[in-house]
């Protein structure tokens, strides 16, 4: 039994669409010329918030009772969900406490505030994280939700690539990338159900591959200590992801930082959309002819735009 299923998320459909972008499907000829693919990006970078965290939040808080909303939503992030929750919370009109460690940009503290969450400020360790929303969670009785493993979350996850399949129904493979593993369990679900014969391939940064690791020996492992460019995904894989990944991928491989950077740059160039790093990855799995995708219809989860322009990876 997975802790997901697909009436999961087609209920998640229908509650988040009045809340989030049905975010487009754009194809380029000269990306496909270059890849040997036929390419259909579904851009959750033009997401609200910039991200495809907006779904899993909007489902997590709108599937909460009204006794459980009332007391609130908890989360510790220091990235795109920490502003999926708050504004997700706000649409409901409900209090969200966000943990968030003392080193996160400034620019992302002031984005949670601004969508109307209440920061709470702690060491930058996973420890202190979570020790401070579990506080939060004993005093006030608030719901947590966690980035990534939550079971509602990876539902509402799963909605991009519901609309993806809809609007691609020919499609031969769907890729996405892997940091906590909650888009891409989603993905799986969704996509195994709606085009049986498709083939999913995950993909992850060679130097943040715990989530390849534990996949392929069937043990989970936090593996070493992230160091990659594509900041969204320095973190581990979920126990509620995992077991999905091993059910339902065809393959899972990994990337180099040069091919990262690359990939994202090649995007930016041939089809003048902004994706932050995270976004690259599975591109540059195309680049470098992993996952045996070459000469398939293939769609691609563009996962989010959130850069710092100042912070370019070329620069």
């Amino acid at each position: 039994m997975m802790p997901v299923n697909f009436d999961d998320v087609a209920a998640a459909a229908r509650r988040v669409a009045p809340h989030v972008h049905r975010t487009p499907v754009l194809r380029s000829r000269r990306l496909n010329e270059i890849l040997g693919v036929d390419l259909a990006l579904k851009c959750e970078n033009l997401q609200r918030i910039g991200a495809f965290k907006a779904r899993g939040a909007h489902n997590a808080v709108l599937s909460l009772d009204d006794d459980q909303a009332a007391r609130g939503v908890v989360t510790h992030s220091s990235g795109n969900h920490a502003a999926a929750l708050s504004l997700a919370a706000a649409t409901r009109g409900i209090r969200a406490d966000i943990v968030m460690p003392e080193n996160a940009p400034r620019a992302k503290v002031e984005s949670v505030r601004r969508l109307g969450g209440h920061v709470i400020m702690c060491e930058p360790t996973i420890a202190a994280r979570e020790a401070a929303a579990e506080a939060i969670v004993a005093a006030t009785g608030a719901t947590l939700v966690h980035p990534y493993d939550d079971p509602r979350v990876i539902a509402g996850q799963a909605t991009a690539a519901v609309e993806l399949i809809e609007d691609c129904p020919d499609l031969d493979a769907i890729t996405a990338p892997v940091g906590g593993g909650g888009l891409m369990a989603g993905t799986a679900i969704a996509a195994r159900h709606m085009r049986p014969s498709i083939r999913i391939v995950a993909t992850e940064p060679e130097q943040a591959d715990d989530a390849w690791r534990s996949w392929s020996t069937g043990v989970w492992t936090a593996g070493d200590p992230p160091n990659t460019v594509a900041d969204g995904l320095r973190t581990t894989v979920g126990h509620n992801g995992l077991p999905i990944l091993q059910a339902l991928l065809d393959d899972f491989v990994t990337v180099s930082e040069a091919g990262i950077v690359a990939a994202m740059r090649l995007v930016w160039e041939t089809t003048k959309l902004v994706i932050e790093p995270s976004s690259a990855v599975p591109v540059a799995a195309l680049m470098e002819r992993k996952g045996g995708m070459q000469g398939l219809r293939v769609g691609l989860i563009l996962t989010g735009g959130n850069v710092d322009l100042d912070q370019l990876p070329w620069q």
